[in-house]
């Protein structure tokens, strides 16, 4: 669900691309189980391994769609310490701020960490065509962290967002089958994963126009250009 969002070449019924980034090339490294549960030692070897193949499968995009509650200070975190290698080698990593808003001090691990690219999910309530009543989504985890950095960087649509799953025989689709529609292939999720792929998907276009682009560039330049916050609840 989060790859499609970022880099779906599918189109849908009006003839446009699902995904983000449609020409993007997708490397996955599994680090979770059909459940959407991990260890720390399965993503930290899953981490390493993207930057260790940076350069053999021209990765430049780190999307981090899951999240895990703050044990300590960020710099300490062993998660942490792997995300900042990734972004030291030059990939953009894009992190879920977390499902457990809406209250301060929810962001949870990677997205803590200062320097990547943070992401809240925000929503259209239902509504694409007006912008006016476009709001932060109740479950987005807000900032400031632990050590007082704001965050998240930016939000992204997050709720109710529509795109691919395997087959519809995932468990997710299997336990909630009121939300899979088009011959089981299309499925309705909400988090800030999914704003987080949309935000991956973004961050590739940008380095496809500009490949000498560093990860500051891309995340000052995502700020930069980011609609001003709404006001409202």
């Amino acid at each position: 669900h989060v790859a499609s969002i970022a880099l779906s070449s599918r189109l849908d019924a009006n003839g446009k691309y699902l995904g983000i980034a449609p020409n993007a090339r997708l490397v996955v490294v599994g680090a979770f189980d059909q459940n959407g549960a991990g260890t720390y030692a399965n993503v930290i070897r899953g981490i390493n391994w993207i930057v260790a193949n940076k350069a053999t499968h021209n990765i430049r995009v780190l999307n981090c769609s899951f999240s895990a509650p703050v044990h300590s200070w960020y710099w300490q975190d062993p998660l942490n310490k792997a995300i900042m290698k990734a972004w030291k080698a030059g990939i953009v990593v894009v992190a879920s701020a977390g499902n457990g808003g809406p209250q301060p001090m929810t962001i949870g691990v990677p997205g803590n960490v200062p320097y990547v690219i943070t992401v809240g999910a925000m929503t259209d309530r239902y509504t694409p065509s007006n912008a006016n009543d476009d709001r932060l989504a109740s479950f987005s985890a807000a900032g400031p962290t632990f050590e007082g950095f704001a965050k998240p960087d930016v939000v992204a649509p997050g709720g109710h967002v529509y795109s691919t799953m395997d087959d519809g025989n995932h468990n997710i689709a299997k336990a909630h089958p009121e939300f899979v529609t088009t011959n089981d292939r299309i499925f309705m999720m909400s988090g800030t994963s999914q704003a987080a792929a949309v935000v991956s998907g973004i961050a590739a276009l940008m380095l496809q126009e500009n490949p000498t682009l560093t990860p500051n560039d891309v995340k000052c330049g995502l700020m930069a250009t980011a609609d001003v916050a709404w006001s409202g609840s």
